[in-house]
């Protein structure tokens, strides 16, 4: 259980986010914060998890099981994005067998005459057709008997697979064939049924969802319980794509739905700090070493289900995030005809980039910082980690003996890159959903957002920005600011003018009590809160919008036109219908509140200054001096022990009481 009302108020809370090149740790005990970083182990991420907690001292309260943890994961993320997830078998109807295959037959550039593919999901000779088929009234066409149970997993069997998805169509109006062959087989195999992972319409998408579901699920189910081995007696509790937090025990069987575990975290870090200052709209820019992400928080965390992970579609709800590869670690590098390039390839935690002395000798983002000064060795994970500044410069002065310029001028153009790729990427999730960033405050964290916040709000316009505290690790932070939480969600495809109010309430209530049971199990015993939901079109539409869930027919139709008229900028004489309902639980964070403020023993002074190429003098504060509620003009570079904050000569910035930077532009420099 995450929870437990007799030893919650006695637990110390450990946050922590495995990422691409760090494994990221925030600990609270009391009203005491600790923060840590370790390299990560990519091979066995529990690793990197183990050596934090020996860093931090935690040995003996991990024997006792009076730590309670809740960690963001990325092994379902980079199964997916490596093609290592297990052999997997794909059952659906005679006649459906190729249906991963052929998917939507969309071309991800139109014009391109010979498009590259991709292989497909599953391979032909693991794809199962069994003889059944219900219509779209889930009423029986061809009945399954048992002799076909029997046969399809006679060939089950012969496959030798780790996992099997089962599809059938329209499953999600009558699940009884799903799952009559899934207790055939779930004694020996990690079984995923459609009508449990996305019980929606459109068989592809939910057929590659519970595909997904299964080729993942041993992966990270033997993870989950790697992990939980390693800490128990210790609660462990998993971050859900959807922002919310989920017990491990049962995350284990929802690979699909951790897809996106990490970065959800940081946006409900994002979210909390948001609530306790006052601001419900912000743009979030999470720059770590290996991909920055990117998002829009506008009163609430907002949910997708159109996301994807490589070339696949995730139907499942997950937080609306645009990610690009552009990090710490994304490598530059000169093409055949001269030009500049930085990323998508990154140096990852091994070798890292060149400044990281660990046999890395091509040129990265962060050595690019080091070149201009930007990042401080001596004070590179509060100075555990020593940083080589000559690799970074000999990596730097190999591009630029190529191009023709020094290394400075290297630097300045590999920044300049990364920083242009990370500004469309805002534009993307602004703009272009006709947002003005102007009307939001720029909230960056990561280990490396800081250095680059100011330039990317100079170009968005946007005037305001938030550096929140412990910002190196807010992921970390976000795990334990998390509520815990369960979507669910069901295909009732109906016109509005005849629906069926009494039937949608009672399919409203069953997905609600399967919700709470599932809260309750995990300790709950909080207040819950409940949103219902419906996912409404024009009729002839492909895609829907969502609306909450209201009973008064005239008033859903009224919130529909509105939204469409807002995301489309118009309205259509047309009949509407509902597609999907939606529920949301949500209770409170396995841990409560985040005792976060600024130090009482701040000096005031900054430490030094120095002279850097492109910016001039510049003021060196540790961010532990920074006074209370004083404004400090830029240029300032600002250390802390995960990451590091550069003020830009057009900003000034103050330290709030809760420990937050506070920048805005400064009119008067």
């Amino acid at each position: 259980m995450i929870n437990d009302e007799k030893n919650s108020n006695k637990m110390m809370a450990l946050g922590v986010d495995t990422g691409g090149t760090f494994t990221d740790f925030f600990l609270i005990d009391g009203a005491r914060c600790r923060i840590h970083k370790v390299l990560s182990t990519p091979h066995a991420p529990e690793q990197a998890i183990l050596q934090g907690l020996k860093d931090l001292g935690l040995q003996r309260l991990m024997a006792s099981g009076e730590l309670l943890i809740i960690h963001g994961s990325t092994v379902a993320t980079n199964a997916a994005l490596q093609r290592k997830g297990v052999r997997t078998v794909f059952i659906t109807n005679r006649g459906f067998g190729d249906m991963l295959t052929l998917a939507r037959q969309n071309r991800p550039d139109i014009y391109a005459l010979e498009p590259s593919g991709h292989p497909p999901p599953v391979p032909e000779t693991l794809c199962l057709e069994v003889d059944c088929r219900r219509d779209a009234n889930g009423d029986i066409v061809t009945s399954l008997d048992e002799r076909e149970i029997a046969r399809v997993v006679d060939q089950v069997e012969a496959l030798r697979p780790k996992a099997v998805a089962i599809n059938f169509l329209f499953s999600y109006l009558a699940a009884a064939d799903e799952r009559a062959i899934a207790e055939r087989l779930q004694q020996s195999y990690f079984v995923s049924c459609s009508s449990e992972v996305l019980p929606e319409y459109k068989e592809y998408e939910r057929g590659i969802a519970t595909w997904l579901n299964a080729w993942l699920g041993p992966v990270v189910n033997d993870y989950m319980v790697r992990l939980q081995e390693a800490v128990s007696p210790c609660p462990l509790g998993v971050m859900q794509s959807s922002g919310g937090t989920i017990d491990a025990a049962q995350a284990g069987r929802r690979a699909v739905n951790l897809l996106l575990s990490g970065p959800a975290g940081g946006l409900a870090a994002a979210r909390h700090i948001g609530e306790a200052l006052g601001k419900s709209r912000l743009l979030t820019f999470d720059m770590g070493g290996t991909s920055t992400d990117v998002s829009l928080i506008d009163g609430d965390i907002l949910l997708s289900t159109q996301g994807r992970i490589g070339p696949y579609p995730v139907a499942v709800p997950m937080v609306d995030i645009h990610t690009i590869g552009a990090g710490g670690g994304s490598l530059a590098y000169v093409d055949e005809g001269g030009m500049l390039h930085v990323g998508p390839e990154s140096a990852g935690a091994s070798p890292g980039p060149a400044c990281y002395g660990l046999g890395g000798n091509t040129a990265a983002v962060t050595d690019a910082n080091v070149v201009l000064g930007l990042i401080r060795p001596e004070h590179f994970l509060g100075g555990r980690m020593q940083l080589d500044a000559e690799a970074a410069r000999a990596s730097l002065r190999r591009l630029g003996e190529t191009l023709g310029v020094d290394e400075v001028e290297v630097a300045l153009g590999v920044i300049a890159l990364a920083n242009e790729h990370m500004v469309s990427a805002l534009r993307v999730i602004s703009i272009q959903r006709g947002y003005d960033p102007k009307d939001f405050e720029l909230c960056c964290f990561g280990g490396a957002g800081g250095l680059h916040v100011c330039a990317l709000a100079e170009e968005l316009g946007c005037g305001r920005i938030i550096v929140p505290a412990s910002g190196g690790v807010l992921s970390a932070v976000g795990m334990l600011a998390a509520p815990r939480k369960r979507n669910f969600s069901h295909t009732v495809q109906q016109d509005l003018e005849q629906i069926d109010l009494a039937g949608l309430k009672k399919q409203f209530a069953a997905l609600l009590e399967r919700g709470r049971d599932e809260l309750l199990s995990e300790g709950v015993t909080e207040d819950i809160v409940e949103a219902c939901g419906v996912d409404m079109r024009y009729k002839g539409q492909s895609f829907t919008l969502n609306i909450a869930f209201s009973d008064d027919i005239v008033q859903l139709s009224e919130a529909f036109h509105f939204a469409h008229q807002q995301r489309y900028g118009h309205q259509l004489p047309l009949p509407i219908e509902l597609v999907n309902i939606r529920v949301q639980l949500t209770a409170v964070s396995a841990f409560g509140g985040l005792p976060v403020s600024a130090g009482e023993d701040a000096t005031g002074e900054p430490y030094g200054s120095d002279i850097l190429p492109h910016h001039g003098r510049v003021a060196l504060w540790e961010r532990s001096d920074l006074p209370v509620e004083v404004a400090i003009p830029g240029p300032a570079i600002i250390c802390e022990e995960v990451s590091t904050t550069f003020v830009g000569e057009k900003w000034q910035v103050t330290c709030d009481r809760f420990g937050h930077l506070r920048l805005e532009e400064d009119h008067n420099g």
